[in-house]
């Protein structure tokens, strides 16, 4: 299965949202915390491309985006796809 990463905060609504996505199709993911980690935050803008926002979400090497993008691949079954789930 591939190895999820996200960059997330403990209040942001969407990062909450994309762990509960992620929860409900039992992928399991390395959820970094930057709120805890401070230090993290220019490594997942540089893995963004400069995305300052969280949560930012990647797959092995695919940057997702954010909850957004998440949620439109999983509309799409481009994410079960993805994560070797289809």
């Amino acid at each position: 299965m591939p190895q999820v990463t996200m960059y997330t905060t403990a209040s942001c609504p969407f990062c909450i949202r994309a762990r509960n996505l992620l929860d409900k199709k039992g992928v399991g993911y390395t959820d970094i915390r930057i709120d805890e980690k401070p230090e993290l935050r220019p490594e997942m803008e540089r893995l963004s491309g400069g995305v300052t926002s969280v949560p930012q979400i990647f797959i092995d090497d695919f940057h997702v985006g954010g909850f957004d993008e998440l949620s439109e691949m999983a509309i799409d079954d481009e994410l079960d796809k993805r994560l070797g789930l289809a």
